[in-house]
């Protein structure tokens, strides 16, 4: 007889998803993780830092309050690193609270340590004792996430030259920083110093950042941060980051040479494998440290299942948590449908972006046809009483049978508003609805039926030339 009918490695939000799960379905559960590092990366240093972190900046630099109040105003004038941290630490120790909770309250017996594989079967957990404590399981999920890659090349000292994890832990906000990378965490870490009134220099390899996203919605974000001091360097690597007494300089392959209090590297994520000695299971990881798996997250080992980012794209919280979930089921014999296809990716910058389905370089590419409907904050009631003149959501509609083939936000609310669009998505809905439906007013969520409106006006408009 095994210790545990499922054993879980790591307590993120896949982890932690998937122990529940199990432990709903009458399994007997358990959950391998070090004490200081419950939740996971995403409630410690990733996901719920940086999103707290962001809610900290827009109050107290009073950003979101400028059209109405004036450029000058501000809810505090010297915001320091321990305002930020304050807000930080009481959600992070709330989020942690609520998570042993649900951990208790379904039975899952939670092993303080690290694991690693002994054997298949067995998994070896190093706590604070001397001694190695050995478990069982008929079943494991590999939920053990990411750390931020490191170049080697690179002189971390956690103080100048940092990484996304070391944000949390500045003891000043800098003067000047240079984010090396424009991806999803670059970015929201860019706007937020910028809106703090750092000087951030953004540099970039490749033509343009978030390639993934909508380019107008890009576009739209760049200009903002630009508005913000935001400095862009496209198409320019690192050589080498020289550090010096008060900060450091980056040198890039062009030559330039760019000094900043700040350097934060932004390189990627490293699966977090290195530790739990895969061979013994008669598992291997890529050169990132990722775990390859099945459309139902087993390994190549059948009784071993991997979720979470630990496994790669599309690496986000909410993707996670439904990998988790899918994985116990599987594990359990119990049915479960496949995860929906139409999952909404969710930008936290300053100002943030969300979309869900296709873009339209995505369409055009497939040679898809679609129509465009827009629909403008400013143009919207409670646009102007938020004071929200930028903002915009975008629909992309099928011409043949009116349904939505994507929903693009900038602006508020972007990654609350997107789940209207998304759920008509997954009903196989159209624009009819959207256009019939009666929104509260005033509303943001309205500008789906302003867009909508567009969007069928401007086919209306082709069928009667055609006609």
């Amino acid at each position: 007889m095994s210790d545990f009918d499922l054993l879980v490695l790591g307590s993120g939000p896949g982890g932690q998803r998937a122990a529940i799960a199990a432990a709903k379905l009458g399994r007997k559960v358990g959950i391998v993780d070090r004490r200081d590092m419950i939740g996971g990366v995403c409630i410690n240093t990733g996901t719920i830092p940086s999103k707290t972190m962001r809610e900290a900046v827009l109050y107290l630099t009073g950003l979101n309050q400028r059209e109405l109040y004036g450029q000058s105003y501000r809810v505090k004038d010297d915001i320091t690193v321990a305002d930020l941290g304050m807000r930080t630490q009481h959600v992070i120790g709330r989020e942690t609270d609520v998570v042993r909770s649900q951990l208790a309250r379904n039975r899952v017996t939670v092993l303080p340590g690290t694991g690693r594989f002994l054997e298949p079967h067995t998994i070896g957990i190093a706590g604070s004792g001397d001694r190695e404590q050995k478990v069982t399981a008929e079943r494991i999920v590999v939920a053990t996430g990411t750390r931020p890659a490191r170049p080697d090349t690179v002189d971390f000292d956690d103080r100048t030259i940092i990484d996304s994890d070391g944000i949390i832990n500045m003891d000043r906000i800098p003067e000047t920083m240079v984010v090396v990378g424009a991806g999803v965490i670059g970015i929201e870490y860019a706007s937020m110093f910028a809106a703090l009134g750092t000087k951030v220099t953004v540099v970039e390899r490749r033509e343009r950042m978030l390639e993934f996203c909508d380019l107008e919605i890009v576009e739209a974000l760049k200009y903002h941060l630009r508005d913000l001091a935001v400095t862009f360097r496209f198409r320019e690597s690192v050589a080498s980051v020289e550090r010096m007494p008060n900060g450091a300089i980056t040198v890039l392959e062009s030559g330039k040479r760019i000094p900043a209090d700040t350097v934060m590297y932004s390189a990627g994520r490293q699966g977090m494998t290195d530790d739990l000695c895969l061979e013994a299971a008669g598992l291997t990881a890529d050169r990132r440290g990722r775990i390859e798996v099945d459309d139902d997250y087993r390994t190549a080992v059948p009784h071993i299942y991997a979720v979470g980012d630990v496994i790669g794209f599309p690496s986000l919280a909410a993707t996670s948590m439904e990998q988790g979930r899918l994985a116990a089921h599987h594990a359990c014999g119990e049915p479960v449908s496949d995860i929906s296809e139409t999952q909404p990716i969710g930008i936290y910058t300053i100002p943030e972006i969300s979309f869900v389905g296709r873009t339209e370089d995505a369409l055009t590419e497939a040679k898809v046809p679609f129509e465009v409907g827009v629909s403008r904050y400013r143009e919207l009631a409670r646009g102007q009483i938020i004071g929200d003149s930028y903002g915009m959501l975008k629909l992309l509609v099928s011409p043949e049978d009116r349904r939505l083939l994507g929903v693009h936000v900038f602006g508020t609310g972007a990654t609350e508003l997107v789940h209207i669009g998304q759920t008509v998505m997954g009903c196989g809905g159209t624009i009819d609805y959207l256009v019939n439906a009666v929104f509260n007013y005033p509303t943001l969520a309205e500008s789906y039926k302003v867009a909508a409106l567009d969007a069928m006006n401007k086919m209306r408009h082709i069928a009667r030339l055609s006609g």
